[in-house]
């Protein structure tokens, strides 16, 4: 019973495999095209990919650079959004709900008297020594300084509110650099971090990779966010949940079922049906012959029947009180963990059946090139095209992918955890067979397409070569449409009859596979706007971000593998 409680972590998919095969894919398969609708964030695109959404907000709102995040931040960076408000309620309620103050103090720092009444510390002040920020409230730096300490320090840094009663105005980013950077320039850079990484944060288009370890790369995918993507460090996930991609199993079935597989709650199961405490000890006893009087270790004797203790009271020929023939609620109990564990084997089986065939196929790559190698020294003038054995091998491993996922998807569709107020059990009968034919048809020609990419073509005739071809791509335009049918069955016929909203919504079937984040490329010129805002970028005066950065070598970027307390430390 080990491996029906062991980690999946063992038989997870090796997402290079599955790369590499698709670099062969040719145009003449007639696989579907897909446009790119995932990037990949790099440490080094990271800022470029900030300011393109920060420049939309400013050429549109004729606002400063530092308005613009404050409203992006408030809106978790979805820029759309927040054009939806500006348009549906108007500039002065999108302004208030966000912090944003625009006033006749914005950009003025000076003071009309020699000296200025801190209301917080209640200290006279010389007035340089003060700073008035977009709301009109000055207090002296002092406070100010402390003031942006605690909230960092608070995990507030984002958005720092100001320090007056009842004032929602958010503090301009650029006053908090330069405070800090004066006498807490290991704070200062904390914050431009945060403010940075806020775009990975807040943004609820754009995620971490949860490769391990990690590869410090992001990415952004532009409409549903219920799909899966592959970062440019090979690593495969479903964005919803960042656990791997795990189609057609929705994101709580599949949590279910890596929690499932991990916890030790089948063994117990097991140990139930299977053995029998000691009456004495207590310890779980296991019958090994057909006699049911049997011994402890301890060296108690106890009855297999109803467990109780053999001796004065209890022989084959006189049971005083009870009788061993007595139904009892214990023995209904086991009855049921007993059906509950064997189906749970016969689909943890199957599952772990493809999962195992998928390594062992995974090897074929490089049997395979050997004997393309092989074919093209003897066979050059006849045959000089083997993509189809590429696309074969790849459509193979999706394949497999999905099968195994497949049957942690049954499992809990026809199962009491999720759906059994939501289906009788007629209607469940009738859609798990509907589903098992579908689940049945895919599984004998994936594995027929497996014994034919097995076969040593290198050592056939040309003739028969051109057969296994022809057979190779019929069956992965085969399985292709019978893996498009079965989504379509879960999509529709199963999980769209029961009305639970997007909580088992699965990512769309793609024929090509899982899709590659493309890498972000962004281009942005430092020139006045059409709006007649200046751009703030690059001019290090006026940035709020940069301007008070401790130097650094030409090049250097900051570590985003690192926590942001990590940077006390640099």
């Amino acid at each position: 019973m080990e491996d029906y409680g062991s980690s999946d972590d063992d038989y997870r998919y090796s997402d290079q495999d599955d790369s590499d095969c698709e670099l062969y894919e040719n145009n003449d398969q007639n696989f579907e095209l897909l446009s790119s609708t995932a990037q990949v964030i790099t440490e080094e695109s990271l800022l470029a990919a900030q300011k393109e959404d920060l420049r939309r907000v400013m050429d549109m709102l004729s606002v400063r650079q530092h308005h613009a995040r404050t409203l992006l931040i408030y809106h978790r960076w979805d820029v759309d959004h927040l054009f939806e408000v500006y348009v549906e309620k108007g500039k002065a309620y999108m302004f208030a709900q966000a912090g944003v103050s625009v006033d006749e103090y914005h950009g003025s720092n000076s003071l009309v008297s020699a000296s200025v009444m801190c209301e917080i510390c209640m200290d006279d002040i010389p007035s340089d020594e003060a700073t008035r920020v977009d709301c009109g409230h000055c207090f002296c730096n002092s406070c100010w300084t402390q003031h942006f300490i605690v909230k960092i320090n608070e995990g507030q840094s984002k958005r720092i509110r100001c320090m007056a009663h009842k004032c929602n105005s958010i503090c301009d980013e650029a006053i908090v650099s330069s405070l800090l950077a004066r006498e807490h320039p290991d704070m200062a850079e904390k914050y431009e971090r945060f403010l940075l990484e806020s775009y990975i944060e807040d943004n609820k288009r754009v995620k971490w990779c949860p490769s391990t370890p990690h590869c410090g790369n992001a990415i952004r995918v532009e409409g549903d966010k219920l799909c899966e993507v592959e970062c440019s460090c090979g690593d495969q996930f479903c964005f919803n949940c960042l656990s791997e991609a795990h189609s057609p199993c929705s994101c709580l079935m599949w949590e279910l079922w890596e929690k499932k597989c991990r916890d030790e709650s089948e063994t117990v199961n097991w140990i139930t049906v299977h053995t029998k405490p000691c009456p004495k000890c207590h310890k779980p006893v296991e019958k090994n012959g057909g006699c049911n009087l049997v011994s402890c270790i301890c060296g108690q004797a106890f009855c297999w029947l109803c467990g109780g203790a053999t001796g004065r009271d209890h022989t084959w020929s006189s049971i005083a009180g009870h009788s061993c023939g007595r139904f009892k609620e214990q023995e209904k109990t086991a009855e049921r963990a007993k059906r509950d564990l064997y189906r749970y084997m016969h689909y943890h089986n199957r599952y772990k059946a493809h999962t195992d065939s998928f390594k062992l196929e995974s090897k074929l790559k490089d049997t395979i090139r050997g004997r393309i190698s092989k074919s093209e020294e003897t066979k050059s003038s006849e045959l000089s095209d083997y993509s189809w054995v590429h696309n074969g091998l790849s459509r193979l491993f999706r394949s497999r992918r999905v099968l195994s996922y497949s049957y942690a998807f049954a499992f809990y569709m026809f199962g009491d955890e999720l759906f059994k107020e939501e289906m009788s059990k007629a209607e469940r009968e009738i859609k798990q067979n509907l589903f098992e034919d579908q689940q049945q048809q895919f599984e004998s020609n994936v594995e027929k397409l497996s014994k034919m990419l097995e076969e040593p073509f290198d050592t056939f005739e040309y003739d028969k070569v051109m057969e296994i071809r022809m057979q190779i791509i019929d069956l992965s335009t085969l399985i292709d449409g019978l893996c498009k049918k079965m989504y379509e069955c879960i999509e529709n016929d199963l999980l769209g009859s029961i009305n639970l909203g997007t909580i088992h919504s699965i990512a769309p079937y793609k024929s090509k596979g899982i899709e590659r984040a493309s890498e972000l490329q962004v281009c942005w010129s430092n020139k006045a706007n059409n709006t007649g805002v200046t751009a703030e970028f690059d001019r290090s005066e006026e940035s709020g971000c940069s301007s008070r950065k401790r130097a650094r070598k030409d090049g250097e970027m900051f570590d985003l593998n690192l926590p942001a307390d990590a940077l006390d430390r640099i």
